[in-house]
């Protein structure tokens, strides 16, 4: 199987299975209990809490929370800060092409009283910063953005973004799954940011939310209130551990996995001249390539081509049916959105394999095309 789908999730690095494989195994202590092997396990969380910390920039002061992944961090993010907006400021603002985590949230604030407004994004999938200057107000208390777009790898001027926010005196939530050790974060601009260990070459079931130093925000889960008195729950020493050491994988690899991936796109994009890109050509991370033609069924073309692992948009939203929200928001109809892939690539990607697979792709394309003709 060739895997072109690293937005959906990324092959685990063997040096981080073997970092995690002790604290599986023999190392089974709880981090929360106040014994030899419960105070082990939890020091070697608070080692991966810093390499976590070190690959997000973590020269601002900020600190950062374990959680079970990504989508409970922006859950917590919102819901959190929402809860302490005073009745002044409780409209909260957010982009058109915002994971699903985010867009639902937001929606299900509005039905708890708040005033939320949804900004479309244009053609090149950048939001307008006129547009958002013009809606970002003085009854504006909390505004999210994301920085890399998980479907088609645009990235968002977020710091003038959150300039944007501060000046309105509201606070800065980004989504920086996508961007995690491949674009840089500009931490110092953010009030809380969410990442995922997955999409870095990590394990499953851990992600993390930073919150800058004076913000304060509301738990999302009660109970034990183990994770720095504001998240509830015994943490993993394993997962924690497999996220640390992707992260201190990303610190090394940085530049390295850059170019290898810069190389990448630019043999992607010689194979696919002819099919139109999805999103800005300028402003994305290369790793992502969401590209379009006439003349073919997306989700049929993933059934054909099965020795490749590739996508038509966000794998939380696959199988339901309808258009991607991400496409829609960029004009697409619903037939050039059906016609849309997604490739994603990186570390573990070969040139060779990269072409094999788009060669197989694109025959099979080319082939549903001369049925339709």
């Amino acid at each position: 199987m060739i895997y072109l789908d690293y937005q959906a999730t990324t092959p685990i690095a063997p040096e981080v299975a073997a970092a995690m494989r002790p604290w599986i195994d023999a190392n089974f202590g709880n981090p929360h209990s106040p014994h030899r092997i419960g105070r082990e396990a939890s020091a070697v969380i608070e080692v991966a809490r810093g390499h976590v910390l070190h690959a997000l920039g973590g020269e601002v002061d900020g600190r950062f929370y374990f959680t079970s992944g990504a989508t409970e961090a922006g859950n917590w993010a919102l819901k959190g800060a929402a809860a302490r907006l005073p009745e002044h400021r409780r409209k909260i603002v957010t982009v058109a092409t915002e994971h699903a985590c985010v867009l639902d949230t937001v929606e299900w604030l509005g039905t708890q009283g708040f005033e939320t407004e949804i900004l479309p994004v244009q053609p090149d999938g950048l939001l307008d910063l006129d547009l958002a200057a013009e809606r970002i107000d003085g009854r504006t208390g909390l505004v999210a953005a994301m920085l890399v777009n998980n479907e088609i790898g645009v990235i968002q001027p977020v710091k003038r973004i959150a300039e944007l926010a501060h000046a309105c005196g509201a606070l800065f939530f980004c989504d920086a799954v996508q961007a995690l050790g491949r674009v840089d974060i500009p931490l110092h601009a953010f009030d809380m940011v969410a990442v995922s260990a997955h999409k870095v070459h990590g394990p499953k079931g851990i992600g993390g939310l930073w919150i800058r130093n004076g913000v304060e925000i509301d738990p999302l889960l009660h109970g034990g209130g183990q994770e720095g008195g504001l998240r509830s729950g015994t943490l993993s020493p394993a997962l924690c551990v497999g996220f640390g050491k992707a992260a201190r994988l990303l610190a090394e690899r940085r530049d390295a996995d850059r170019e290898h991936v810069a190389r990448l796109w630019d043999a992607a994009r010689r194979a696919t001249q002819g099919w139109t890109l999805n999103g800005s050509a300028d402003q994305r991370y290369k790793g992502n390539l969401n590209i379009r033609a006439e003349g073919f069924d997306a989700a049929r073309l993933i059934s054909e081509v099965r020795r490749v692992a590739f996508s038509a948009g966000s794998a939380c939203a696959s199988g339901s049916g309808r258009p991607s929200h991400v496409l829609s928001a960029l004009g697409l109809s619903a037939r050039e959105a059906s016609s849309s892939i997604r490739l994603g690539f990186g570390r573990y990607t070969t040139e060779a394999e990269l072409m094999r697979g788009l060669t197989l792709i694109l025959d099979a394309a080319a082939r549903q095309r001369s049925f339709a003709a």
